[in-house]
């Protein structure tokens, strides 16, 4: 669909639903939450389905948005999901209900009966803004603020390079709308917890680095968090981290689960090596710049077979 199609669509129809992905991140929920806004301010009823999984930090992307079970009859609509996997548990039981997937991951899989993929926005905030003004919304604070959450957050906050004029031309309309940038670039960019220190001291020490310090890895052996006095949630995220390191052009963190047995894979990479393609050795996807995979290897193994696709990427 192109957006155009996408605004008529949402124009025929009424009751939506949206879903987001497990682990969820600013743009699942800025975008999730900016089409619901959206939508209600055009007078149809819109809701989110609930995310367990929500951190702390994103908890004002939904608040008063979300729902535990869908409405009466809905039209279920998912934002920012490359795969029918990446659901939460209490969202499967409605994945092959989905009517319309909007994403913007290049090597994602079809999994709805219709969708708007646009691999070349830097995140899926910005398609639904699109949308949004084609069906002839307008712009307020309150839109604007889980907008520009979304775009900022799959940009980095416009560092990396996936960041287009179009990101900088909707960031300029949140800021118009009245949306208050500067605490949510605080919030998301310039503060760490004392435990994410703790964390990020632990991957510093067990960071592995190839092929002269290009390409890196950590992994995280299962209770890592309870060894470090610290939230489940403060291991996750430390593929970034490891890229920031001086030198460093392909990074991953392998993550064991207690829970599930898997082994959870985390890549980013600079410009000129491609995250997405590593993941796919082991299930996985994203964008060129930063993707996700698991395996249900043993950490050992998945340790070796990570090694193994890191010296290969770094050959090519």
């Amino acid at each position: 669909m192109t957006r155009t199609d996408a605004a008529r669509w949402f124009a025929e129809r009424d009751n939506f639903c949206i879903l987001t992905h497990a682990g969820p991140d600013g743009d699942t929920l800025g975008s999730a939450a900016t089409l619901c806004l959206g939508l209600r301010s055009l007078g149809k009823t819109a809701a989110v389905l609930l995310n367990p999984e929500i951190p702390e930090k994103l908890a004002y992307l939904c608040d008063g948005l979300m729902i535990e079970e869908p409405m009466e009859n809905p039209v279920f609509v998912s934002v920012d999901v490359a795969a029918a996997y990446m659901f939460t548990e209490n969202q499967l039981p409605f994945v092959e209900k989905i009517a319309l997937r909007i994403d913007h991951h290049g090597n994602s899989d079809s999994f709805t009966p219709l969708e708007l993929v646009d691999s070349g926005s830097a995140s899926c905030a910005e398609i639904i803004y699109d949308i949004l003004v084609e069906m002839g919304c307008q712009l307020t604070a309150e839109i604007a603020i889980p907008l520009y959450t979304g775009l900022a957050t799959d940009t980095g906050c416009f560092r990396f390079a996936n960041t287009n004029a179009h990101t900088f031309t909707t960031a300029a309309a949140c800021v118009a709308a009245g949306a208050n940038v500067q605490p949510i670039n605080q919030a998301l960019f310039d503060t760490v917890t004392l435990n994410k220190l703790i964390v990020q001291a632990w991957v510093t020490e067990h960071t592995v680095f190839l092929s002269e310090g290009r390409a890196a890895y950590c992994a995280m052996p299962a209770g890592l968090a309870q060894e470090l006095g610290v939230a489940e949630s403060d291991v996750g995220g430390m593929a970034g981290f490891v890229r920031s390191i001086e030198g460093v052009r392909l990074a991953i963190t392998l993550r064991e689960s207690g829970e599930d047995g898997k082994v959870y894979l985390s890549a980013r990479a600079v410009p000129g090596y491609d995250a997405a393609a590593l993941c796919a050795k082991f299930g996985g996807g994203g964008h060129k710049g930063a993707a996700g995979g698991s395996t249900t290897m043993p950490l050992r193994e998945a340790i070796q077979a990570v090694e193994t696709q890191l010296l290969i990427a770094m050959e090519g």
